[in-house]
């Protein structure tokens, strides 16, 4: 499969985008990768330059994000220079990714092989992530993933804390 295109998003006017499965939230971006294991670092930094070094997922999506592109350029046919793409958006309380290859002969799983020397890249998605799964048409697969998140505010508190402490005060007067 020669040319990949980046995932369609419908947007609305404030710029959010229905990122499909019925979520709505903000494209942070999408980068094109070389299927090559030199992409791997490359999507961690990208990763890390959209969420910034204080966001409360920035570990586990960094995390996850490996684990996918990994397997892209190791176990799909983007691997020896094809094309990887990576999505990645904000949807209020989740982190979004998409990691689109060119699909294989296999489709991804989960290996609960304890003994197996590799295999435990979706493991570690299902262990992390909120929600995850795989889309495989003509065009590739998109192996996907939701990680979950609270926002902080100024003071460091996250939203459910400064919620219930906005009650509290409102309670006493």
């Amino acid at each position: 499969m020669g040319t990949q295109t980046a995932p369609e998003y419908e947007g609305d006017e404030r710029g959010e985008r229905y990122w499909g499965r019925g979520l709505r939230g903000k494209l942070l971006g999408v980068i094109p990768l070389v299927g090559s294991p030199r992409s791997v670092a490359r999507a961690r930094e990208y990763v890390r330059g959209k969420l910034g070094d204080d966001h409360p997922a920035l570990g586990d999506v960094i995390l996850l994000v490996s684990e996918l592109v990994t397997n892209s350029v190791v176990h799909s046919k983007s691997r020896d220079g094809g094309r990887v793409t990576l999505a990645l958006a904000d949807c209020h309380d989740r982190i979004h990714v998409d990691v689109v290859d060119e699909g294989g002969d296999f489709v991804p799983h989960v290996d609960l092989d304890g003994f197996a020397e590799g295999g435990r890249g979706l493991f570690l998605v299902e262990a992390i992530s909120d929600r995850w799964g795989v889309h495989t048409d003509d065009k590739g697969r998109t192996v996907w993933f939701q990680v979950l998140y609270r926002r902080r505010d100024a003071t460091g508190c996250d939203d459910r804390q400064a919620s219930e402490e906005h009650s509290v005060r409102h309670r006493r007067t």
